[in-house]
């Protein structure tokens, strides 16, 4: 897990080490690329986080997918799959995930700053379903906030749903906040 932004004592704090302060609520919210998990952020800010002033430690945390994800097999025999990539094609997808990664946990820290509230930022690596929850149970956080896209049953059922999945697999209370009125026009 990489993080951003964080001092020694904010380190040990998104990490769950002794050192952390007592008394604090840590609050993680997973962003992504969308508007979705930007206006969860801005929710967790007005709603949550801003009513407690400085007893919040708040991690903001985005899941990129290893280089992995977007090599396809080539050919499948029995019960193995053989996948092939060069190896300058997946150091480059890597490379790419990586400032993507970035410029999102940047974006979301912006919006924290912007309200004035400290934060830090985490990048993991995997499934954003299995990161996360992994993530939020190192963290040892109180409350995990994310965004929800407004899937219909259908496609849901079709394409997962991470805050589902979350909301049944996490150690802590999740909050999913749905699109606003303004977003579904």
């Amino acid at each position: 897990m990489e993080e951003k932004g964080a001092s020694p004592a904010a380190a040990a704090a998104t990490s769950g080490e002794p050192g952390a302060a007592a008394g604090t609520m840590k609050v993680v919210v997973a962003v992504d690329a969308s508007e979705e998990s930007l206006n969860a952020l801005s929710w967790a800010l007005d709603n949550v986080i801003g009513r407690r002033a400085g007893a919040v430690s708040v991690v903001v945390v985005h899941a990129q997918h290893g280089p992995d994800h977007f090599v396809y097999p080539v050919a499948a025999h029995g019960i193995g799959t053989i996948a092939y990539a060069p190896a300058s094609a997946i150091e480059s997808m890597r490379k790419a995930q990586e400032e993507i990664s970035r410029k999102v946990v940047s974006r979301a820290l912006d919006v924290c700053k912007q309200r004035e509230v400290s934060a830090t930022g985490a990048i993991v690596e995997g499934d954003a379903k299995e990161a996360i929850c992994q993530a939020v149970e190192e963290m040892h956080a109180d409350m995990l906030v994310l965004g929800s896209r407004g899937l219909g049953k259908i496609k849901r059922a079709f394409l997962g749903s991470v805050s589902d999945y979350l909301v049944h697999h996490a150690c802590c209370p999740v909050l999913v906040v749905k699109p606003t009125k303004a977003h579904d026009k």
